[in-house]
């Protein structure tokens, strides 16, 4: 965040913002913004955007907006204008002095779209929702001018003053754009700029309007208000252009922003769809907006990714005009990265196998130095009690094994992370043949190096079964299993995809104890395991629980090659 825009990767948005600065467009100026519609939590997608907008604003020494375009008071809801700004400011970005809503403009919007009628340009359509579409024609076919369509202006503003009074049913008219309704553009078929909605109680508003702006003109007349330079969105947008700049020509605003288009984020292994995203939560097959599987920025921030590792994801994927595919390791490559770097590194033991070292003193507690990063002295160091009872990882265990298996044998030896080497003496079973417990011997010379001659071939990892403490680990995957979920015309419903192993919840786990003190949002390596978190909504003194944020290594990649 600290680059300029010299040193920032290029893309076509900054060539057009640079020829606009040497030719001094908009006085020098360089305003975006960043318009969510607050009827749901932000995506990936999202984050694509406001780093871009934020972004550009910060390399330029410009500004950009936070604006809540809320114009469909049925759908939105305050949860979603306060999820929004946090997760906006988790990724790294202010906007103090600069939050808006479209709402604060409505009385501007009212305006313009009297003057719209004034000049000829709009006019109230008693045409019924399925009439309207029957009338609109098709991409191969014009449309046909509505009948209501050649009223009079004072008609028009007298009907139009009557909408704004509530006293006409939902759904009975609509203020309409008299544009083309032959135009290959279907766009500019007289799109609808005001429909009625009495019934509804505005977050912002409150009851103060009966009728509020259609998306397509309140976002352009706000960007105008607000005196953007460079609008930027999604490419299904681009179509849209022509009827942002017809309302802004037509209306004649001081300012006439440049709408220009870029490609959405279509990540592999997950949805970016609003819609789809909100199906997910309302038939609870997520555990929320926030659910740790979700492409939602809540649910990555709950699930422990790291603001600046999404950040670099955006960098490294780039801006560009063609729709793609980003592949879902490039996003974990990123995670992993920064997590290497900056996760401390702990012992946990998902799987609990005991075993009881018989020549270590029963009563002795010995306390061990661990370094909480490999390769970097300033993390500091930890300590970790040791004891004549331990637990280790189920899966470090075999009774026989070949020479690649390097962790721990009957009758051979294994190093413990931080430790001594140990020797499997005794496999103890119980009836049903299951092992519950090893009888080992600990070597006292070997704590912190081999003995000359030693050979041991590994290292793995474990936790006092005396101080351990008891954790609950969800083990998070990727939601779906196959890579486009949404856009397999085979599957009509997207949700067959969805991963059943997308989440295994291990009850039995057993942490070292200086997790006791982990914060919400700090991510470890379980050493030999993966990255953890302590999950901010189920997590607390009483109860340790812990969400895998990643594998150590892409491990899709190495199950697709099978």
């Amino acid at each position: 965040m600290s680059e300029t825009a010299d040193t920032k990767p290029s893309n076509f948005i900054r060539h057009i913002i640079d020829a606009d600065m040497t030719s001094n467009k908009h006085g020098g100026r360089v305003q975006t913004r960043f318009p969510p519609e607050p009827n749901g939590y932000l995506h990936i997608g999202h984050a694509k955007s406001i780093c871009l907008n934020f972004g550009l604003a910060l390399d330029y020494h410009g500004v950009c907006t936070l604006r809540f375009d809320d114009t469909n008071p049925q759908k939105e809801e305050l949860e979603f204008v306060e999820a929004i700004m946090k997760d906006v400011r988790w990724l790294g970005f202010e906007f103090d002095g600069h939050l808006h809503y479209a709402s604060s403009y409505f009385d501007q919007l009212y305006g313009y779209a009297v003057q719209l009628i004034e000049q000829g340009d709009a006019y109230v359509c008693d045409l019924t929702a399925e009439q309207t579409r029957e009338y609109r024609g098709t991409l191969t076919a014009p449309g046909q001018n509505s009948p209501y369509r050649d009223r009079s202006v004072d008609e028009n503003l007298a009907l139009f003053k009557r909408m704004r009074a509530g006293e006409f049913e939902d759904g009975s008219r609509v203020l309409r754009a008299k544009i083309d309704m032959a135009s290959p553009n279907i766009n500019l078929r007289d799109p609808a700029i005001y429909r009625i909605r009495r019934d509804v109680v505005h977050h912002q508003t409150g009851n103060a309007w009966s009728i509020y702006p259609m998306y397509d003109y309140a976002h352009c007349v706000s960007d105008a208000i607000e005196g953007v330079t460079h609008s930027l969105r999604t490419l299904e947008f681009e179509d849209h252009r022509p009827l942002y700049d017809w309302f802004l020509d037509s209306l004649q605003t001081e300012h006439h922003p440049q709408q220009i288009e870029f490609s959405r984020l279509n990540l592999q292994y997950a949805i970016t769809s609003k819609r789809k995203l909100t199906k997910l939560v309302e038939e609870q097959l997520v555990d929320g907006w926030s659910d740790p599987r979700m492409p939602t920025i809540s649910g990555m921030r709950r699930r422990g990714y790291p603001a600046a590792a999404l950040r670099e994801f955006c960098t490294r994927i780039g801006v560009t005009k063609a729709d793609n595919s980003v592949e879902m390791d490039i996003l974990e490559s990123c995670i992993r990265e920064n997590l290497n770097d900056n996760a401390p590194r702990v012992m946990a033991v998902l799987d609990p196998l005991k075993v009881v070292l018989t020549n270590y003193p029963a009563d002795q507690t010995e306390q061990l130095t661990a370094p909480n990063h490999p390769q970097n002295e300033a993390m500091g160091t930890r300590e970790i009690p040791f004891t004549q009872m331990l637990y280790i990882d189920r899966a470090d265990f075999k009774e026989e094994a070949n020479n690649k298996f390097k962790r721990l044998v009957k009758d051979k030896e294994v190093r413990l992370r931080n430790a001594y080497v140990i020797r499997c003496d005794e496999v103890i079973k119980d009836e049903q043949g299951e092992i519950v417990e090893l009888n080992c011997s600990y070597d006292p010379a070997t704590l912190g190096a081999n003995p000359e001659g030693r050979k041991v071939k590994g290292v793995i990892h474990w936790v006092s079964a005396e101080h351990g403490v008891p954790a609950e680990i969800r083990l998070f995957d990727r939601l779906f299993n196959h890579p486009h979920p949404d856009t397999d015309k085979n599957i009509a419903d997207f949700t067959t995809y969805l991963n059943p192993e997308s989440l295994v919840t291990l009850t039995q786990s057993i942490v070292e104890p200086s997790l006791l003190a982990t914060q919400d949002s700090q991510v470890y390596q379980f050493e030999r395991e993966g990255y953890f978190c302590a999950d901010s909504e189920l997590s607390s003194a009483d109860k340790l629980v812990f969400n895998r944020t990643i594998t150590l290594r892409d491990t899709w990649a190495n199950s697709n090659q099978n």
